[in-house]
């Protein structure tokens, strides 16, 4: 993360035309928890373009991973979009006279990306930082009071299990049903 980038968040798709979809669902979701719904619109639609950009270049049967990212740096919101083509990137021509531009990874693989100018006068580290409150579980028909946490121990249990590697299954049953 560059020093000047004060908040990311991202997003993993499947290079299929339901990823513009996707984009736009996340990029609403992302600036309302920035504080920055006024910038919406905009920057959906900057995502939408760069996605289906990338979308349109994609093998439709072999579809890859691209990832989008929303990256707080500066004056700017910056709209990144990755992915692992061969092929050279291009910038939408929808995104013509923007602050934009197109990269092959030395790795193997693209970004594009794109500005959107924050509001004047604010900056990235102006952005308040989304607060999530722990929530009380629903009240139970039952009942029963209201917990006040969420039991911490069985959260731990519960991603020490999905750590685990899978066992086999009893008596060389593949369906693990004897």
């Amino acid at each position: 993360m560059n020093p000047q980038t004060t908040q990311v968040d991202d997003l993993r798709l499947v290079a299929l035309p339901t990823a513009v979809n996707c984009a736009d669902m996340f990029v609403r979701f992302a600036l309302t928890e920035w504080s920055l719904r006024q910038l919406q619109d905009e920057t959906s639609h900057v995502a939408c373009e760069l996605v289906h950009a990338v979308v349109q270049r994609s093998d439709t049967k072999v579809p890859g991973f691209i990832t989008l990212r929303l990256r707080l740096h500066g004056d700017c919101l910056v709209v990144e979009v990755e992915d692992a083509a061969a092929t050279p990137p291009v910038v939408p021509d929808t995104l013509t006279g923007r602050q934009a531009g197109a990269v092959a990874l030395p790795d193997g693989g693209n970004l594009v990306w794109c500005e959107v100018a924050l509001p004047t006068g604010m900056s990235a580290k102006a952005v308040p930082l989304p607060r999530r409150e722990r929530r009380k579980p629903p009240a139970s028909a039952g009942g029963e009071p209201d917990q006040a946490d969420v039991d911490d121990e069985f959260f731990e249990r519960l991603l020490s299990k999905l750590s685990r590697s899978p066992e086999p299954p009893p008596n060389g049953d593949p369906r693990g049903l004897m």
